[in-house]
């Protein structure tokens, strides 16, 4: 395009020679007023100073901090993309939400492949505490029942003593809920109760195990055997010797009789301990595994392992209902 020049001819008329034509006259004063008004595109651009810089990069990174703390943040520039009378909440302009990738961590995926054996350990362990506790309901129950002088006392110990284990069955895991529930003091006198009802089914279970530990050692202790038929055979023969011996006055072969009694005693009585240590066998087993494991350092006796033993057999049928919460807790 050919920039505009004007022409003044011999008439004094002035018009626009722009090299493809001319314009009117009357022309002229518009073209003047565009001409004045027209701005240079290219302007050359004034350097920045290094403060001017800073500042500038300072904004930008402001900027960037500003959009990675929100995601909904739009920057100055983006605004004026959109057209008037909208708004940047509109949903044609509005980028759809980003919803972050489902994240799985291991934790939670061996949690799910547990999941399947902590049921199974969960009933398992259910189970046992109602074995237990059945076991420690029936032991109570009877041994309640033998306490009493009559039928009618009999009949009620026997309830004291069921009602008791379901107490200790139950409480525990009530007293749990309760303290998770924040009701700490009905959660307190929960646990009292638990154990007052907890010494009372020792003691009862103690009871029952003694009595019948202790009637059957003495059933097996008494048994007899060949070696004490004999020591038995031995001994009435020597008393009968002593006898006759002994029936014209004490001599010196009437001592020798006494002394001959002496010995078959002895030999009886020895016998007789024979069969009562192996009317408990397992005691004297434990004994000697204790010796043989510390090397001669422990030396248990027959007494010590007894307490023990009946301790346990009093305990273990107590704890159904701490093993009932805990399989309720581990599901």
């Amino acid at each position: 395009m050919c920039g505009p020049r004007a022409i003044t001819d011999a008439r004094g008329d002035s018009e626009c020679d722009v090299g493809c034509g001319s314009w009117p006259r009357e022309a002229v004063p518009m073209a003047e007023e565009s001409i004045a008004s027209i701005i240079p595109l290219h302007q050359s651009k004034k350097a920045k100073t290094d403060a001017e810089r800073a500042r500038a990069y300072r904004q930008r990174k402001r900027q960037k901090a500003k959009a990675a703390a929100s995601p909904n943040y739009e920057s100055p520039s983006s605004e004026l993309l959109i057209p008037e009378g909208f708004s940047s909440a509109d949903s044609a302009f509005s980028e759809p939400p980003v919803t972050p990738p489902a994240t799985v961590t291991l934790r939670a995926v061996a949690r799910d492949e547990d999941a399947p054996s902590r049921n199974i350990a969960a009933i398992l362990l259910r189970a046992a505490a109602l074995a237990l506790a059945g076991v420690g309901i029936a032991m109570n129950g009877w041994f309640g029942r033998s306490l009493g002088s009559s039928d009618a006392a009999g009949w009620l110990f026997l309830a004291i003593g069921v009602a008791a284990d379901l107490v200790a069955l139950v409480v525990p895991s009530c007293a749990a809920r309760l303290w998770q529930a924040r009701h700490r003091a009905t959660s307190l006198a929960g646990w009292a109760v638990w154990a007052m009802t907890f010494v009372f089914a020792v003691t009862a279970g103690i009871g029952f195990a003694s009595t019948n530990i202790s009637d059957v050692t003495l059933a097996r202790a008494s048994r007899i055997t060949p070696t004490v038929t004999t020591a038995q055979g031995a001994l009435a023969d020597a008393m009968a010797a002593r006898d006759r011996e002994c029936k014209g006055g004490f001599g010196k072969f009437c001592r020798e009789r006494e002394a001959a009694v002496d010995e078959r005693r002895q030999a009886l009585e020895t016998a007789m301990q024979a069969i009562a240590q192996t009317a408990d066998p397992q005691t004297d087993a434990v004994i000697r595994i204790v010796a043989w494991a510390t090397h001669g350092a422990l030396q248990p006796t027959g007494n010590d392992f007894a307490m023990l033993r009946l301790f346990l057999l009093a305990l273990l049928p107590q704890i159904g209902g701490i093993l009932l919460m805990v399989g309720r807790s581990a599901k």
